[in-house]
């Protein structure tokens, strides 16, 4: 649920759109209530209209692609899939459509991947309308916005020391090597928990955990850098 003061009002006026074109706003939500709240922001707000809803994956891969609305807000953690996989999807299908994810998740695996699969900017679900709709302009602007904490999370991803991957390596758990091996051969979040009969919440711990471990930013580097541990088993 959006965390907005009930009385918070949109700053206004003028187009959303620096060449004064309305900008079209898709939304990809589950939460009825926060879906609502978002539409009616958006078809109030001068400059803005909602072009669609969609309450999980399945509905915004058929309907998104034949609406090109310019802007589509994404949550993570949707019914049918990810918000991540989702935009993984779309992108190549809609180049010119920006993705901002706007969820509670703020770990540094949610982070990196959302930014991998195409996502422009990321914000947290406590953005107040104001910023939300500041960030709207500003991603119609050729800008990427992000809430300050995430921001944050990015600029420390290029200050943390070094460790050798083997330290790391090391201070995974059994489960997390399990996922880790799982993530190598290919497997998705889905097919991880159905192989490991825990829940899709409880693999995207874990693989938040390895990224941090291992100091990766996405699947690819964590692949590679548990290929590189296998081959140092095997001389």
């Amino acid at each position: 649920m959006m965390n907005i003061p009930a009385s918070s009002t949109l700053s206004a006026a003028g187009p959303g759109s620096p060449d004064g074109r309305t900008i079209a706003v898709s939304i990809v939500e589950d939460d009825p209530e926060a879906r609502g709240l978002l539409e009616d922001w958006l078809n109030a707000a001068p400059g803005f209209r909602c072009a669609s809803t969609h309450p999980d994956v399945p509905s915004a891969l058929a309907g998104l692609p034949g609406e090109r609305p310019d802007i589509v807000l994404m949550d993570i953690n949707l019914p049918g899939g990810t918000g991540i996989e989702c935009i993984g999807l779309l992108k190549p299908q809609m180049p010119q459509t920006q993705f901002l994810v706007i969820t509670v998740y703020d770990d540094a695996n949610s982070i990196y991947q959302a930014l991998e699969a195409g996502a422009t900017g990321y914000l947290l679900k406590r953005t107040s309308k104001e910023e939300l709709f500041a960030s709207l302009r500003l991603l119609q602007a050729g800008g990427s916005p992000m809430s300050s904490g995430i921001a944050r999370r990015v600029a420390q991803a290029f200050q943390v020391p070094p460790v050798t991957a083997a330290a790391a390596e090391e201070e995974l758990s059994d489960r997390e090597c399990e996922v880790l091996d799982l993530l190598a051969r290919g497997h998705a979040e889905k097919e991880i928990a159905d192989e490991m009969s825990i829940s899709r919440h409880t693999v995207h711990t874990y693989i938040r955990r390895i990224y941090e471990k291992l100091q990766v930013h996405s699947q690819a580097q964590a692949v590679a850098s548990y290929s590189k541990r296998q081959q140092r088993k095997a001389t």
